[in-house]
Formats: structure tokens, sequence, C-alpha cells
């Protein structure tokens, strides 16, 4: 077997919503509001699991035209309400680890709106070339957050 080496990566991705900062949070914060953003179109969802509070874990597994199963398992480390989520969360494809995470969520009042601001750092192991998709697939569900709290939503 030949060593591979574990690639770090990080990146920063910001958004300027006109909702309130309480009403931001809940989006992620609540069932209801998460799953109408927190979602890959594309696939069909075989398991959705989300137990907020600090220690309390999500799975998100999804089937994907091509066959590929993705799996999302995450534990809330840090909440402070309509300020600040932590958590860690663990990928995998067809049930191979390819990475593990921590992701913060700050959500700042700005005027009447919120400007939300969530940072990522990445350890993706045994060989597995992100080549920036992971900051691509986070951009879209971002696009999909800013929407679900459209008022047509």
């Amino acid at each position: 077997m030949s060593f591979k080496p574990t690639v770090h990566s990080a990146f920063t991705l910001e958004r300027t919503l006109a909702a309130a900062p309480a009403l931001v949070f809940a989006a992620w914060a609540t069932p209801e509001g998460k799953k109408k953003w927190f979602v890959a179109h594309q696939a069909k969802e075989h398991l959705r699991e989300m137990n907020f509070r600090v220690g309390g874990k999500d799975a998100l597994i999804g089937e994907w035209p091509n066959g590929m199963k993705s799996e999302f398992r995450a534990q809330y480390l840090d909440i402070k309400a309509s300020e600040r989520i932590v958590y860690v969360y663990e990928m995998f494809l067809d049930g191979v680890k390819i990475s593990t995470s921590l992701a913060t969520i700050d959500f700042e009042p700005k005027g009447k709106g919120t400007r939300m601001v969530l940072t990522e750092q990445h350890a993706f192991v045994d060989g597995y070339e992100d080549n920036g998709s992971r900051e691509r697939g986070t951009n879209d569900l971002l696009d999909q957050f800013v929407a679900s709290l459209s008022p047509k939503n």
C-alpha cells in the first residue's frame, strides 16, 4: 500500500440577506428550514436526520443518477442562537470516507438584515482530490439557502 498524504484546504463564503439574524439562523437550525435548501436536487434522498443541539448529529444520504451514494454526517460543537454555529462533518462517497471538515457559520446583524459568513477547513484523506468541488458545491448550497428565504418560499 502506498502512502497518500492528507490534503488540507479552506475557504470562506459570505452572503448578505435582507432577513433578520433570527430568521437566517432558523433556516439552519430547524428541520423545516434546512430541508428547503440543504438538498441535492439530482439525488434520491435515502436518509435525513437532524438533532440541532450541542453534541447533536445530522445525517443526509443520497443516491445520484449515476448510482453513486454520498453521505454527510455532522456533529454540532457550538451553537449560539442567531449568532454562531460550529460543527464538524465527514463526507463519504460509496461508503469510503473522503474528508473530515470543520465548519463555522457566523450571523452578523447588518442594518435590518444579516451578513452570514461560512468558513470551512478540510482534511481530504486517502488520495481524494477535491479540485475545488467542495467550495463550488457549498457555494451552490448557499445560493439555494438565499433562495429559500425569498418571500415566495
